[in-house]
Parts: structure tokens; sequence; C-alpha cells
């Protein structure tokens, strides 16, 4: 709704038009890979529920998808974007390729290496008896093993979605965002296409045999991430070369990836003892914390990633020409884009968890006891939501100046929290507890950030939007007394699946247009940009 711009003349609107294009296609493809990715889960949880089967493939592939934030979308993409920028302010394109060349090459070693490493371990884990010592029930012993077994299958795709992560951040810093936005979407038809053919196509009972095709699914779809932004850089002149050269943009790009990767390692075991933690603490914690979480991340990934996708080249091209101004006023406009869209989501989710669940998941092997477990667990985590977005963004603000000492402060931050208070609330909690130490751990994360952001570039402070912030909570309001006002009347339809689909089909567009006609009315800045660029594509189509 509003565009990602900085004041100025009239190259640069056609810049507020460029980058508000970027936003759509990115926001668009998102919109598909999450609709693709919920439609992947509402299938693994009609066949596996929220059995240990379920909890054991959850956490398997929890594993590579770690490393991968660890290595691909976290430490690489955050050092890769700022260094590409330079080198194709300072030199040619020849030069950049050639630089994702030795970037590749050596990622695809350091990865191939873990992946060796860490099957050969697994695998060990997984044939023999020594959790049993660790564990005081059989039971739990077998959900380890079951984990361990997975991993050991689903761990290549770590290799595919690390290339994949350096030849997408060098699309995203030519300003070419539709093949990354678009790589996850082959990662969920693989998926959809291998565990819906083996369930419903030939019928297959086995829960091992389902499973098996589930991992392969993973694998294929890992394939195709790679392919697809290999492809769109093969048009844009990149041509692939195994090269170990460590030149000087390499080792800034290690100077710039040790903090980082220091940091990341810490989210790494953050969200890895999350994991833990509800193996053991029963057979369906990991299963609904999965489920929850994919359900955030719906608004999440269409809104606060894109957001944060077009943002992080943008502003680390600011960085590098040192345009303080202009690189604050694409934050802050980033800021009001994420917060002006995940504060109604996140309450849109509290508001109607119950039905959501119901709808999306309560059928097959998933049942209303489920549900039961699910939604409190799923309000915790909205309520988190927009500090969640938040938290993205400030990120990429740090990483476009090259300052990746501070997010390993606030992560370190953020996993004594969550460790300490996960210890302390699963006993009287349960799996609810393990959601309000993540939620707890992510604000004050998101306060350390800002408040180290604002010290260093006042450009950046937060308290430059409060007012719009203030216009946003008091539009969120509104909306959530019109939906609560409508999901209460409701009940008298019943509470079965087609009464719950009505509900939300008449609800959430019920709350969007009021949530729109209280923004409009409140005058949130960036109306008249949106005005302005709806006339000019008016003047166009007219022409």
């Amino acid at each position: 709704m509003f565009a990602l711009v900085w004041p100025g003349g009239a190259g640069d609107n056609c810049a507020m038009s460029s980058n508000l294009k970027n936003f759509g296609i990115v926001s668009v493809l998102t919109v598909a890979s999450r609709v693709l990715g919920l439609a992947r889960d509402i299938l693994i949880t009609a066949v596996f529920g929220t059995t240990a089967w379920a909890s054991a493939f959850v956490m398997a592939f929890t594993l590579p998808n770690l490393f991968r934030r660890f290595l691909g979308e976290g430490a690489l993409t955050a050092a890769l974007v700022p260094t590409l920028s330079e080198e194709l302010e300072t030199g040619s394109r020849e030069r950049a390729f050639r630089l994702v060349n030795q970037v590749s090459s050596w990622v695809g070693l350091a990865t191939g290496v873990i992946v060796v490493v860490a099957m050969a371990g697994l695998a060990g884990v997984a044939g023999s008896n020594v959790l049993d010592s660790w564990t005081e029930v059989a039971e739990k012993a077998q959900r380890w093993r079951q984990a361990a077994g997975l991993a050991v299958v689903l761990f290549p795709y770590l290799v595919f979605i690390c290339l994949s992560a350096a030849l997408s951040a060098a699309l995203q810093t030519l300003g070419k965002f539709a093949a990354p936005a678009l790589s996850p979407v082959w990662l969920n038809l693989a998926i959809i296409a291998f565990l819906g053919g083996a369930t419903y196509a030939t019928g297959i009972a086995d829960d091992a045999v389902r499973m098996n095709w589930l991992c392969a699914g993973v694998l294929v779809g890992g394939l195709c991430q790679l392919l697809g932004p290999a492809l769109a850089l093969w048009r844009e002149g990149w041509r692939p070369r195994v090269d170990f050269t460590a030149s000087p943009a390499v080792r800034r790009m290690l100077w710039l990836m040790g903090p980082t990767v220091l940091g990341s390692a810490v989210y790494l075991i953050n969200m890895a003892v999350s994991r833990f933690i509800g193996l053991s603490l029963n057979e369906s914690a990991v299963a609904v914390l999965n489920l929850a979480t994919r359900l955030i991340e719906l608004p999440i990934g269409v809104f606060a990633i894109s957001v944060t996708t077009v943002v992080f080249p943008l502003i680390s091209s600011f960085a590098a020409r040192q345009d303080w101004a202009g690189m604050g006023a694409a934050y802050r406009k980033g800021m009001r884009l994420v917060l002006a869209i995940n504060v109604p989501a996140a309450v849109g989710l509290m508001v109607l968890a119950t039905p959501i669940v119901r709808v999306l998941f309560q059928r097959g092997a998933f049942s209303a006891e489920d549900t039961a477990l699910t939604v409190p667990v799923l309000m915790v985590f909205a309520a988190g939501l927009p500090v969640l977005a938040f938290v993205n963004l400030m990120l990429r603000a740090f990483y476009a100046e090259k300052d990746t000492r501070t997010p390993v402060r606030g992560a370190l931050l953020s996993f004594w929290v969550n460790v300490g208070l996960s210890l302390l609330l699963m006993g009287p909690l349960s799996t609810l507890g393990l959601a309000v130490a993540s939620n707890v751990a992510v604000v004050l994360q998101a306060y350390y950030l800002q408040h180290q952001l604002s010290h260093h570039r006042p450009e950046l402070r937060f308290g430059a939007i409060l007012p719009d912030v203030a216009k946003i909570v008091l539009a969120t309001a509104g909306m959530a007394a019109v939906v609560f006002s409508g999901y209460r009347f409701s009940f008298s339809w019943g509470s079965g699946w087609g009464a719950d689909l009505i509900r939300l089909a008449g609800l959430i567009p019920l709350g969007g247009l009021t949530y729109g006609a209280l923004v409009w009315g409140l005058r949130l800045e960036g109306r008249e940009e949106l005005l302005a660029i709806l006339r000019r594509s008016r003047e166009r189509r007219k022409a």
C-alpha cells in the first residue's frame, strides 16, 4: 500500500515505481509460495497428524533448514549482497559474476563436507542404543532415533539450498527478484506431488513408506530450487565456473561473515534447543509448534520478507554511497510497511485462530484434540508476529552497513532468554510455555537491536514513525472490534467445517476492508504516493 521510496524529483518517482513493482512481484510470487506451503502442510498433517512421525520429520527437516539459514540465507546473503553492490558500483558485471563463481565454489565445498560429516554422525545415532541412556522412557528414545534416521536422508538438501541462496543473492543485487521469490514454489510442488501421489494415487497406507516419499519430494524440490535461480542468472550473462581463488572480495566477505556466522550459530542453537525440548516433552509438541509457526509465516513471508528482500539491496546501495538520509527514508518506509501489514494480520490470527485451524488442518489424522492443542500456541505466536517481522528488517539495516557484531549480541541475548524461559515454563505450561519463551526472547532482541541502530544512525530511529504506528494501532483496534463482533454473531451458524469456512470467507474480507478504510481515513503516510502511481498507470493505459 505504501511505496518504498525516498523524497526527490522525477528520477526518484521512476525509482518509486520500480521499487513498488519489485515489491509487487516478490509479494505475488511469495503469496503463491506460501499458499503452496500451506497446502503442503495441510497434506502432511492430514497424512501424519501430530504423531511421532510428524514430529520426527519436522525435527529432521529442521536441521538442514537451520544450517541453510546459518550458511545460506543468513551469513552468506548478508555478506554477499553488500560486497556485490560494491563490485557493481566500482567494477563491472564480469567482476561480480567472477565473485559469484568463487563464492559458489567455496559454498559447495563447505556444505558438502558438512553434509558428509552430519550424515555419518546421524546414521550412528539412528542405529545405536546410546539415546536409551539419555532418556527415561523408551518411547522418547525412539522419537530421537526416528528423527536422526530421517535427518540422514534429508541433509543433502543443504547443498542445494545454500547454492541457491548464493545465486539468489546475486539476482537480487542485479534487481531481479522473480526467480528467487519463485524458488520455494518448486520445493512445495515437489513435496505435494510425491506425498500426494504416494498417498492418494497409489493408495500406500504404511506411514514409513509414505515418509520415504515425502523425503524424496524434499530432495527433488531442493534440486529444482537450485536450477531456477541458476537459469535466471545464466540469462543475465553468468556462466558457472569452479573457482577456488581467494580474491580480495572473497576475503572481505569472509571477514564480514565471521561475526554473522557466530550470530547465525546462536540462532541455530536457539531454534534447535526449542525443538529438542519439544521432542523430549511429548510426541506432538514439535508438530504443533511447527504448524503454528507456519501459519504466522504466511503474513511474514508474503509481506515482511518481500519488503526486506526489496529494501535490503536498496539500503545497501545507499550505505555504499554513504547516503544516510536516503537510507533512513527507505528504512522508515520499510518499517511502516512491515507494521502496517503485520499488526492487523497478528490480531486477525488471534481472533480467528480456532476456525482457521479447524478449516485448514482438522481432517484425516488431525483431530479436534489436536486443534485444541494448536490454537493457544498459534495465538501466542501471532502476538509476536509484528516484532518478528520487524527484526528481519532491522538485521538487514545492520548488514547493509556491514555491522555483523551487533546482531550477534542480539542473538545471544535472545538465546539465553529463550532457553531459560523454556526450561522454566515447559513444566507448568507444556508446549504453550515454549511459545511464550520464544516470543519474549524476540521482543527483547528487537528492543536491543533498534536501540543500537538508533544510537548509531539517528536517521533510522523508530520514533520518526510513532504517529504512523498510533494510526496503525487505532485502525487495527477498529478492525478487531468488527471482526470479533461478527465472529460472536456467527456462533448460531454451528461449528462444522462448512460454517467455519463461511465465517472466514466473510470475516477476513470484512476485516481487511474495515482496516483499509480506517487507515485511509487516518491518512497514513504513503497514500498520496499510491494515488500518484495509480494516476500514472491510468494515463499510460489511456495512451
